[in-house]
């Protein structure tokens, strides 16, 4: 289900617990499956239940309730904005719709290209920076007005 590769650094993650705690490394194993495949397919969380030995249900909790795994499809760059209060207060809202309307997607939408799919997320602790975004949960980006989107997603193109 998982190439050589992934399987080794699920290893790696794994070999940090003691030996009756593999399941501690749920979330380094669902991160590296996500990474390899795209997204969390049913079949690949029971592939994580079964390697790590732990319910496939409890796999799927930590699945659903984090919004860095994808559990259906995503776009070539997800685009994650935080909407909690400090990032609200600070103009996410109205990010929020300029993000919509420039991709014509509301949250939880993939654009018809295949190229976005924006999500909204809970807190990224920037608070000092908001309102900020996470592209592909990697890259962070601060203080996202109108003018800033635009050229994020410019660049993204």
């Amino acid at each position: 289900m998982l190439n050589d590769q992934s399987l080794g650094l699920i290893d790696q993650a794994v070999a940090k617990y003691p030996a009756d705690q593999k399941q501690s490394a749920v979330m380094a194993a669902l991160a590296v499956a996500q990474q390899e495949k795209g997204w969390l397919s049913p079949e690949v969380m029971d592939f994580v239940a079964k390697y790590l030995d732990m319910p496939a249900v409890a796999v799927y909790e930590v699945a659903s309730f984090y919004t860095m795994f994808d559990t259906s499809p995503v776009g070539k760059y997800k685009i994650c904005l935080c909407t909690n209060l400090p990032c609200a207060l600070s103009g996410a809202l109205e990010a929020a719709e300029h993000l919509k309307k420039r991709l014509g997607v509301d949250f939880n939408g993939t654009t018809a290209d295949g190229r976005f799919t924006l999500k909204e997320g809970e807190c990224f602790g920037a608070c000092g920076d908001a309102p900020v975004l996470l592209v592909n949960n990697q890259r962070m980006e601060s203080f996202m007005a109108p003018d800033s989107i635009d050229k994020l997603l410019a660049d993204l193109k």
